[in-house]
């Protein structure tokens, strides 16, 4: 979905972003640069939050919640400062990722903001953001899964596919619990998340248009043809291991996540709608986190506890040893 979408933002869904009857009108230039001022600054809030999510001492559950948390309320603060509810955030965004004319006239704005080139809506493999990779069909595979694939919506790579993905449908797990007594917005914030995990289940919302489960397959599916090359060294067999659990994890909850979703979009009262999503809310920020299954106090890639946040930090491991230059 190009650069709207680089990065999920808390505020992208509300009622507002439901596909209207008719063509919307199109924001003028003045409303466009102040939706696009906040969004850069949202982009970057997340960007300083995943550097301390990735963090060896940030690793535990209460301390990514804390992390998250913070997130959340510095884009609220965002929000307020520039004037603009959630509400008409997401409804900007709607506008923005629906009309084709809006996103070029959008992305070009953010660029002079940013300095920062937007993809647009395809980035081939060649020409996709490069992470140091080993050479041969071992180092493709993992290309794929870090740099690029050509089967993603703007050529991005698989994990960042998956994250991107995972953030929305958190975001907007976390929003369905901000009025339990209204049955429609929770069914509106449950359809956002069914559209992040599996846009075949429900193709319009505020999702990339690929799905969390996809893209996490395509992670484990990638990691593992990697390390069944010929030759591929022990530390890419060990750590393809740890990647591909991990994303299977993610699969894993993401059905669960996608099933609560359902069971929310068909609840008849608001109380039971808002205990699910209640659920829904705590075991979106594991799709990215993990959990801590065992109780130990930290979150591995093992079966049943690592996230998306396990399969990045097993990534940069492994690449870590294979790309370190000869003695």
């Amino acid at each position: 979905m190009g650069a709207i979408a680089a990065r999920s933002v808390v505020a992208q869904a509300s009622s507002h972003s439901q596909a209207p009857a008719q063509q919307p009108a199109r924001m003028g230039a003045d409303e466009l640069l102040a939706f696009a001022k906040l969004h850069a600054a949202i982009d970057a809030a997340h960007d300083s939050i995943d550097v301390q999510l990735s963090l060896p001492r940030n690793k535990t559950i209460p301390a990514q919640k804390q992390l998250q948390d913070r997130l959340r309320s510095q884009i609220e603060e965002i929000l307020h400062h520039g004037g603009m509810t959630e509400e008409d955030y997401a409804h900007k965004t709607y506008l923005v990722s629906t009309d084709s004319l809006t996103r070029r006239v959008f992305d070009s704005v953010l660029v002079k903001l940013t300095g920062v080139p937007t993809p647009g809506k395809y980035v081939a493999a060649a020409t996709g953001p490069v992470v140091p990779v080993p050479a041969g069909p071992v180092g493709v595979h993992i290309g794929h899964v870090v740099n690029a694939f050509a089967d993603t919506p703007d050529g991005t790579g698989l994990l960042p596919m998956a994250l991107a993905e995972a953030r929305i449908a958190a975001t907007h797990a976390g929003l369905s619990t901000r009025q339990p007594a209204n049955l429609d917005y929770m069914k509106t914030h449950a359809g956002h998340v069914i559209n992040a995990l599996d846009p075949t289940v429900i193709a319009t919302g505020p999702g990339r248009g690929y799905g969390v489960n996809r893209a996490a397959n395509g992670v484990a599916t990638h990691i593992e043809l990697a390390a069944k090359v010929p030759g591929a060294s022990p530390n890419v067999l060990m750590h393809s291991t740890h990647i591909a659990t991990s994303a299977r994890n993610t699969m894993e909850r993401s059905d669960q996540l996608l099933a609560l979703a359902q069971q929310v979009q068909a609840a008849t009262s608001a109380p039971d709608a808002a205990k699910l999503c209640s659920q829904m809310a705590s075991l979106a920020d594991q799709l990215i986190a993990g959990m801590d299954a065992n109780a130990d106090g930290k979150v591995t890639w093992e079966k049943g506890e690592g996230g998306l946040q396990q399969a990045q930090d097993h990534v940069t491991l492994m690449l870590a040893a294979e790309m370190k230059p000869p003695r």
